[in-house]
């Protein structure tokens, strides 16, 4: 039972924190963050991180991409794939040049310090997501192409990620198992298009007919849920098939109905555990100590999304107000960056001297971001 007292903390907390968010006008969701911050080993210790927390924030994390997938406009996804690419593209590549050299002049040894950049290449767009929610900004070829950068970077972080492992455990490339990996991943996204094209309204059409009450509901859950498992099954993260089961059902006539009900209890419980999640993670351990590091990898974490996506979507003709848009709106690191962290810690690819300095400015980068989207939107 002692869970239950801790949502029911949590739940307090953030009721309170997006109150006072939204008189002060900022996002919620980053008073959402700040609690996390606040009752969690950073500072109060109410609250420790938890498997049950963790497994809950995950759920949270499904709900609110299979919300936005849900609201995506498939021909907008589809005429802005070619940004979306480049952006993701660019936004891994100058990640890896530029915080490497950081990490070696802070002690790195060379292959620790190319993590580095791996780690901090790496985007969660869950956070931007809820912002431009909030400001009414998702039918719009900004948002499509930051979800269609997120997925595309996901993508790219689990080859690069794929191909690190290997190497620090083999001190070659596994090309044969990369290979497969991959593989079995186009596998995965050639069975999405089955789902979203052509089986989901089948799976609607047959259950609607038990005519058991919520069977739309139920029926959607359960694509979201198949599709994030089996995302994770084939080595790529929970929320692109969550997104993509949100896009197949975004084609049906049960959308509005659907997104209403998950909405009600994703951003009610699920949600706020998630963002709280993230600020769970955060502690002052050799905060002074590592201060200068943690402020480098900030300023050059946020540059070089900003200007990497930014800087690849100008190129294809948005104007600077968009493509500032698009480069604030992947500069959110998240949960992503942290598993990736955490998977190299426990893979020797990163040092403990290092690691809580990378998590802090993880969780800083993450902060920043809701602020940064928002003034970026609000000058369009």
């Amino acid at each position: 039972m002692t869970y239950i007292g801790q949502i029911a903390i949590i739940l307090v907390a953030t009721l309170i924190a997006s109150f006072i968010s939204n008189r002060i006008g900022i996002p919620a969701v980053l008073g959402e963050l700040i609690v996390g911050i606040l009752i969690g080993p950073a500072l109060l210790s109410w609250i420790s991180p938890t498997n049950f927390i963790k497994q809950m924030a995950e759920i949270g994390v499904i709900l609110l991409m299979f919300a936005a997938g849900c609201e995506s406009d498939l021909d907008l996804l589809r005429k802005y794939f070619k940004p979306s690419m480049l952006a993701a593209l660019c936004g891994m590549v100058l990640p890896i040049i530029l915080i490497a050299p950081l990490g070696i002049y802070f002690g790195m040894v060379p292959l620790h310090a190319i993590f580095l950049g791996v780690v901090f290449a790496a985007t969660s767009v869950s956070i931007s997501v809820v912002v431009m929610k909030e400001l009414n900004f998702t039918q719009n070829r900004e948002a499509s192409t930051i979800l269609g950068a997120a997925v595309v970077d996901d993508i790219l972080a689990v080859i690069v990620l794929s191909i690190m492992m290997s190497f620090a455990g083999q001190g070659q490339i596994d090309l044969v198992s990369l290979t497969k990996q991959l593989l079995i991943q186009v596998l995965y996204f050639i069975g999405l298009v089955i789902v979203v094209k052509w089986l989901t309204p089948i799976i609607f059409r047959v259950t609607t007919m038990l005519q058991v009450q919520y069977a739309t509901v139920i029926t959607a859950l359960i694509i979201a849920f198949s599709l994030a498992y089996l995302a994770e099954v084939v080595g790529l993260s929970d929320v692109v098939g969550a997104f993509f089961a949100g896009v197949a059902v975004g084609q049906t006539e049960y959308r509005h109905k659907i997104n209403l009900a998950i909405e009600g209890i994703g951003n009610s419980l699920f949600m706020p555990l998630f963002f709280v999640n993230i600020g769970l993670s955060m502690t002052f351990t050799n905060f002074l100590g590592q201060l200068g590091f943690i402020i480098s990898l900030v300023i050059v974490a946020v540059l070089t999304k900003v200007v990497g996506c930014g800087g690849a979507v100008k190129l294809l003709g948005f104007d600077w107000p968009s493509s500032l848009i698009v480069g604030t709106g992947m500069v959110s690191r998240g949960e992503m960056a942290l598993i990736v962290a955490q998977i190299g810690l426990t893979s020797h690819l990163m040092s403990a001297t290092h690691y809580s300095a990378v998590i802090m400015a993880i969780i800083i980068t993450t902060l920043l971001s809701p602020l940064l989207l928002k003034k970026a939107i609000s000058q369009k």
